[in-house]
């Protein structure tokens, strides 16, 4: 295990995953679990790191931070950084005007509305999703965090932002002034998926101990 006093972890402004209360402490799912790991494996001290998406894997590689936030496994990043064992599994949902006026249903009726443009979030597995269920590349918008997707819903700018459900519902949850709705995707567009913090490569000891604590942690009362 590398000499670690600090646990380095990078978020992304997410509810109910990872976000900043009105005091600005983090908190949130994968953080209070990202917490209790570094009591567990006796770290003096925790130092969540906000970033976008599109640094959480570049951060790693470049030593900035210790481990992400939950992320979807996908073989193409695990050519990049390790992945510690599963810790949620996840379905995608659309985050759409209040009422859904297009009368979406998931990704396929996206594509079926050629007129219709989709947010997603840069280099997130949902911009493929999308792809694969049809929906045309100039029809898809990317954006750099939930907040702007969100925004450009409720602007009109794109018609619906595709992500984790339950990331809509954390959203929806802090912002209910916002007027927009959820829409689950449907299991045959896309069946939940597992996800699970992330590491650089070359911490193999580090790993073993992290899973270890996990397999303590996930699905017990605490958690």
């Amino acid at each position: 295990m590398p000499d670690l006093t600090e646990l380095k972890f990078a978020f992304l402004e997410e509810p109910p995953f990872c976000f900043a209360g009105a005091s600005g402490e983090v908190s949130g799912c994968d953080v209070e679990l990202a917490r209790r790991l570094g009591d567990m494996l006796g770290l003096a001290s925790f130092k969540p790191i906000e970033a976008e998406f599109a640094e959480l894997l570049p951060g790693l590689v470049e030593g900035r931070w210790t481990m992400t936030t939950g992320l979807f496994v996908s073989e193409e990043r695990r050519q990049l950084v390790d992945f510690t064992r599963p810790i949620w599994a996840l379905q995608d949902g659309l985050l759409v005007a209040k009422h859904n006026p297009r009368g979406f249903r998931g990704y396929q009726s996206i594509a079926e509305d050629r007129t219709a443009l989709i947010g997603v979030i840069t280099d997130q597995v949902q911009h493929l999703t999308a792809l694969h269920n049809g929906i045309a590349p100039e029809q898809v918008r990317t954006f750099a965090t939930q907040a702007d997707a969100a925004d450009a819903v409720a602007s009109g700018a794109v018609h619906a932002y595709a992500s984790v459900a339950m990331a809509h519902r954390g959203y929806l949850t802090r912002r209910p002034d916002m007027p927009l709705g959820l829409v689950e995707v449907p299991p045959i567009e896309k069946q939940p998926s597992a996800g699970a913090f992330a590491i650089a490569k070359g911490n193999s000891a580090l790993l073993r101990r992290i899973d270890a604590c996990l397999d303590e942690l996930v699905g017990s009362d605490w958690h």
